[in-house]
């Protein structure tokens, strides 16, 4: 083979090869297609057939009394949803009692007592940090 026809093939080579190229890149083809969010697909509730058919029909735009949130699934797959608090847990909440409803209007008051912790919280953010090994604790008189 000439060096000519050795060039011409060459570069007709080359240039098959970019035009070749130069179409995967294209905006079209079945690489660039629609598809769904893998991480936005959600379960949708189960149809139920009601016991009453006397029901009346929900609002239109209503949220379906049935379907609990994609978040609240999420939370109830992680942390296994609500659950009774422990023994200890509950009967210190119990013996606690339940707070005033208006507590928070009741901490300003001149009558309320309360504890000035802000020096003690102040020291305690303000320690170095360490392991504990040259900790001491001294008891004020």
């Amino acid at each position: 083979m000439s060096k000519p026809a050795r060039t011409f093939a060459l570069i007709a080579g080359v240039s098959v090869a970019a035009s070749t190229l130069s179409a995967c890149g294209s905006g079209g083809g079945i690489l660039n297609r629609d598809r769904p969010d893998e991480f936005a697909v959600s379960r949708q509730a189960p149809l139920v057939i009601p016991p009453d058919f006397a029901l009346t029909p929900p609002s239109p735009g209503a949220a379906r009394p049935q379907s609990v949130p994609t978040s609240q699934q999420a939370l109830d797959a992680l942390f296994g949803g609500p659950q009774a608090a422990p023994g200890v847990e509950g009967a210190a909440l119990n013996r606690a009692g339940t707070p005033a409803t208006a507590i928070r209007s009741q901490v300003g008051d001149p009558g309320t007592q309360t504890t000035d912790k802000g020096a003690t919280t102040r020291d305690i953010v303000a320690a170095p940090e360490g392991d504990g090994q040259d900790a001491k604790a001294t008891i004020p008189q």
